[in-house]
């Protein structure tokens, strides 16, 4: 997907004269780079200190471990999925390759590589998602866990095999900031859980090709890192790697200067991407896991290495891990809300450990649990291993008495009911920053489960790059379960990652503690000058949910949609829906009443346009049945939905 010239003039508009002026000086450096690669300092005598503590490992449980070795030795076999593309060439992996296209990325200069353009370079995340070397961290634990060189063989043919493919400036694992600090990320882990490996100082410290590679990547941060309204969860992950390879690998003249500004960065974006009340500011669920994950790591580095940190930083992690906790359901999943890419920050698990539990794992031995929060089942390597390295936190720090329910900075609200009917009411901002990059056009959008199964669903992602029809649709306003007026979405799109006008949504109503039933109430002015407000009632004792949309304003066309989780079949007879799926073995049900006085119709799976999908996770998408009610308003109009759960 290439940029158009009317691309870049919306995106200049969003930006404010001193990030404007900011890309200016970094065009600048950009063309002084060019001229010539500066040569790494000389360095002597270096050592890796940052080690684990000696009982650390021990405290894995060996049922993680058993989980781990799986993992580990299917990647050892070549096989590993990337975005539901699984590849059997891991073994001796091509950097530049992307599967699923089957192009490869040019070795050109790196602030020449088009990598939007999936023409030209192929899938981009297909192409980076190996060269973050999470897979390679996991194969380091299972060396640090089992003993076994072959694991550590393995890590150190792929690193000398990535340094070599991609010298410094040249490519596509050149370009993005995000992508260099996630890297860094992983390098220190993998030398860490490696250092008890015979090689390892010479895989490193010893090796001058790794040492300008470490080099290189810090210098690239600290010239270019994100800006004003691209500074979310990517200049997160800038400052994190800076910091993690400043306190680790501090064996340059520039460490302590790379030290202290990433420590004042990642706290200065921590506060900036959270709310106070712990959600993250993108209002996309996965990066809240993403950042979180991301400072918590930084945090393990600075603690290892002594170095202070600002009270902000712990306090923020803390809030964002009481946060999570307080809007997961039954089976410790969070919202879908908003963009997901599957990122993390970092990895040491297989595929089967449960990301959302391994964090609150994470959170109760950092910062201690609360009554409220949820019970965490199973176990991870992760937990005990990062957990070593943090010095606890949380006394004498106020926290919530009670499970919160509603976050009103964020416009998040979580209403739960019996048979864990949980229920999320979007109201809040439409993004973070002026570009809104990971926000979705889904103002008053409900999801609803029942015992962790998605009934009214947020259908997910799907894509980024490369496929700008997927990428408008599953981020469009009749891709939630709101009311789309006059044809078009409530925010304006001014490209895959730009919104150029946010729709502003009140919260009118909330009571989540009544003794009979929950509600919520807001409105939205995407459709000015016609409003939309919507009211959702959940009933205790009938187990129903109740959504009221009221329509006022001018004559539109209006379309309703109601999206069902893949799990979850439909039969319309009208506007009546008997909808039917089956957990841990049992058959469950309900019935969706639909408003009468529109006309339904459902759609699954269908291409021309996109409609009818859910996506589990980035680059997947499975049919789907989602069901819209089409008619017009003129004046004011209201439309009732009763969803009631059956048994």
């Amino acid at each position: 997907m290439s940029m158009s010239a009317g691309w870049y003039l919306r995106r200049l508009s969003r930006m404010g004269p001193r990030e404007a002026g900011g890309r200016a000086v970094d065009a600048v450096r950009r063309r002084r780079w060019r001229s010539a690669l500066p040569e790494r300092p000389p360095v002597t005598g270096v050592r890796f200190t940052a080690v684990l503590p000696e009982d650390a490992l021990a405290g894995v449980d060996p049922d993680a471990v058993r989980r781990l070795v799986a993992e580990a030795d299917r990647l050892m076999a070549g096989r590993a999925e990337f975005f539901g593309v699984v590849r059997e060439d891991m073994a001796d992996p091509d950097w530049q390759f992307d599967p699923k296209t089957g192009r490869r990325a040019p070795l050109d200069h790196a602030f020449d590589v088009p990598y939007r353009d999936e023409e030209a370079v192929g899938d981009i995340k297909q192409i980076w998602e190996p060269s973050r070397h999470q897979y390679l961290t996991v194969l380091a634990a299972a060396y640090a866990l089992t003993g076994n060189d072959r694991y550590a063989e393995r890590v150190a043919a792929h690193l000398r095999s990535w340094w070599e493919a991609d010298p410094p400036l040249r490519g596509a694992h050149w370009v993005s900031g995000i992508e260099l600090g996630i890297r860094l990320l992983s390098w220190v882990w993998i030398r860490r859980l490696l250092d008890g490996w015979a090689g390892a100082p010479a895989l490193f410290e010893e090796n001058p090709v790794a040492l300008d590679q470490i080099w290189h990547h810090q210098r690239w941060l600290a010239a270019f890192p994100s800006r004003g309204s691209s500074a979310n969860n990517h200049a997160v992950a800038e400052a994190a790697g800076q910091l993690a390879a400043s306190c680790a690998f501090g064996w340059f003249p520039y460490s302590p200067r790379w030290r202290a500004d990433a420590l004042r960065d990642l706290d200065r974006h921590l506060r900036a991407n959270t709310f106070l009340s712990g959600i993250n500011r993108e209002l996309a669920s996965e990066y809240h896991g993403l950042v979180l994950e991301l400072g918590l790591a930084a945090l393990a580095e600075a603690d290892a290495a002594g170095v202070a940190v600002p009270a902000t930083t712990r306090l923020v992690l803390l809030r964002m891990t009481d946060a999570l906790a307080a809007v997961v359901d039954n089976r410790l999943r969070p919202p879908r809300q908003g963009d997901a890419d599957d990122g993390h920050g970092l990895v040491l698990d297989g595929p089967d450990t449960d990301r959302w539990g391994s964090l609150l794992a994470t959170g109760e031995a950092v910062f201690g649990r609360l009554g409220w929060w949820p019970e965490v089942p199973g176990c991870d390597v992760r937990t005990p291993l990062l957990a070593s390295l943090i010095e606890p936190y949380g006394e004498g720090v106020a926290r919530p008495e009670r499970r919160p329910a509603h976050f009103a900075d964020a416009g998040l609200t979580v209403l739960r009911g019996p048979g864990e009917i949980w229920c999320r009411c979007d109201g809040g901002p439409h993004g973070f920053l002026s570009i809104a990059a990971h926000a979705h056009a889904d103002a008053l959008s409900v999801e609803v489960r029942h015992d962790g199964v998605d009934v009214l669903a947020d259908p997910g992602t799907y894509c980024y790059h490369g496929r700008p029809e997927w990428r408008s649709y599953f981020r469009s306003t009749l891709g939630h379960n709101t009311l789309e007026a006059g044809g078009r979405d409530q925010s304006v799109s001014g490209g895959p990652f730009l919104w150029t006008r946010h729709a502003a949504t009140r919260v009118l109503e909330v009571d989540a503690d009544g003794e009979k039933a929950a509600r919520w109430c807001a409105e939205h002015d995407g459709y000015r000058p016609l409003l939309h407000r919507r009211q959702v009632d959940l009933a205790y004792e009938s187990r129903e949910v109740r959504v009221v949309d009221t329509v006022s304003g001018d004559r539109r066309e209006v379309r309703l949609a109601f999206h069902l989780g893949p799990d979850v079949l439909a039969e319309l007879e009208g506007s009546r829906a008997r909808l039917t799926w089956t957990r841990d073995g049992e058959n469950r049900s309900a019935v969706l009443g639909l408003p009468a006085g529109l006309t339904w119709r459902a759609h699954r799976g269908e291409s021309g346009p996109p409609l009818g999908w859910y996506s589990p996770g980035f680059g997947r998408k499975v049919p789907s049945t989602t069901l819209v009610g089409s008619g017009s308003v003129d004046g004011t109009a209201e439309f009732t939905t009763v969803l009631g759960f059956d048994g």
